[in-house]
């Protein structure tokens, strides 16, 4: 029987075979180990008191996704693992072993990734290939900054960049995205509560007075005209609306459509404001990590470029490659192309000049995030009470137009 042994270090390129199997107590148990054949697996595991139910190559396991499908890694769960194999890697751990280490430490999904990511590295793939198989979860800026440093022995260093970086992103997500919670749920409670006003409270109170057979004031009989159409029309509106959304989002995905729009959104003044500091942002923290990675600009603007949002600002990036590979300086492309924030330019340009562009692309994607908070702030200030006195000002015109029939009567009466 061919020799099988429970890999550590990837000193031979046996296949990998990820296992199942069942121990003394009748618990389950998974791995990864090295062998010959699945027959050399199965006994390496009779060897060691388990009970094999399921022994296949990684690399077939790797090309259906794992166990628990071929999905998405999620922004917080990448960046915990970068961390994480980054902490293990710098204190020595050879990958494998600190692969090993954070899959017994994982679960689900991600439990998936870290062991097929393990069983090619075991096989003696370069880790950069291994995570070309899952592009889905690691993105090429990851895939192109760990090909770098295995290529100069600098990988500590690269997955620690790596880790710092998709912390940052995760964060400026975050960001982002409590930013604009608080306004949704305000307008989606305001709109709940003046629908149900308007369908349910409306028409019982006001119909006590059209009955009395009283001209209603004007204010009134908008109302009720109003609360009438929304009963009767209600969820033909939604569904009119329903199927414009549907119409928008697929005009929305045509690329000539979708630059008008993106040019059109940038022109608005606060919202442009927020998308451009946004996108370039995201474009030079990548670019930086990229350059700090020794990858060369042109390639690193080509990656860097898939992180922009914007497809205007996305075209302009790939004009600038265009124009660095022509031989233009890189600052003064950007500069010429009329869309990155001119501080940001500015910055990129003093790094060109002293040779830290690394450093003064960091410095830049640190302003622009500074100036996406301070947008943020500013929006989320006026749009939070500009929200509360819109709905105010409704409920304020259902209860007047209420109570205006109320003190009409009161008049006839005295």
């Amino acid at each position: 029987m061919a020799p099988a042994t429970v890999a550590h270090r990837y000193t031979s390129p046996m296949p990998a075979f990820e296992y199942q199997a069942l121990d003394a107590q009748g618990r389950q148990q998974g791995g990864v180990l090295q062998a010959d054949t699945p027959r050399a697996a199965r006994g390496a595991l009779r060897e060691r008191g388990l009970q094999p139910l399921r022994v296949e190559p990684a690399s077939e396991r790797l090309a259906r996704g794992g166990w628990f499908g071929r999905a998405r890694l999620k922004p917080a769960q990448l960046a915990l693992l970068m961390r994480q194999l980054a902490t293990l890697v710098v204190s020595g751990l050879p990958i494998d072993e600190a692969l090993a280490a954070l899959a017994e430490g994982s679960e689900g999904r991600l439990r998936s990734q870290v062991m097929a990511l393990r069983a090619r590295v075991i096989e003696g793939v370069p880790l950069a290939t291994a995570m070309a198989e899952f592009p889905e979860s690691f993105p090429a800026l990851y895939r192109a900054s760990v090909a770098a440093g295995e290529s100069a022995g600098k990988l500590d260093g690269v997955l620690m960049r790596l880790a710092e970086h998709a912390e940052q992103r995760d964060a400026l997500s975050r960001r982002v995205l409590l930013a604009l919670t608080y306004p949704i749920l305000l307008t989606v409670v305001a709109l709940a509560v003046v629908s149900g006003l308007m369908i349910w409270v409306v028409p019982q109170v006001i119909g006590v007075f059209d009955q009395a057979g009283r001209v209603l004031p004007m204010p009134t009989r908008f109302l009720l005209a109003l609360s009438d159409f929304t009963s009767r029309f209600g969820l033909g509106l939604l569904l009119v609306l329903a199927v414009g959304a549907v119409v928008a989002i697929l005009m929305i995905r045509q690329p000539a459509v979708r630059r008008q729009l993106s040019a059109f959104l940038l022109r608005v003044p606060l919202l442009g404001r927020l998308l451009r500091a946004l996108d370039t942002a995201r474009f030079a923290r990548t670019l930086a990590l990229l350059v700090n990675a020794a990858v060369p600009l042109l390639e690193a603007l080509s990656i860097a470029s898939q992180v922009v949002q914007n497809p205007l600002l996305r075209a302009n990036v790939s004009q600038v490659a265009l124009r660095v590979r022509e031989g233009q300086g890189f600052a003064r492309a950007l500069a010429d192309c009329g869309q990155f924030p001119p501080v940001a330019v500015r910055l990129i340009a003093s790094g060109e000049r002293s040779g830290r562009l690394d450093a003064m692309l960091s410095e830049a994607a640190q302003h622009q995030e500074r100036e996406l908070d301070t947008s943020l702030g500013v929006a989320m200030a006026a749009l939070g009470p500009g929200v509360i006195l819109l709905m105010g000002a409704l409920v304020l015109f259902i209860v007047l137009a209420i109570l205006l029939p109320i003190f009409q009567m009161n008049t006839l009466v005295r």
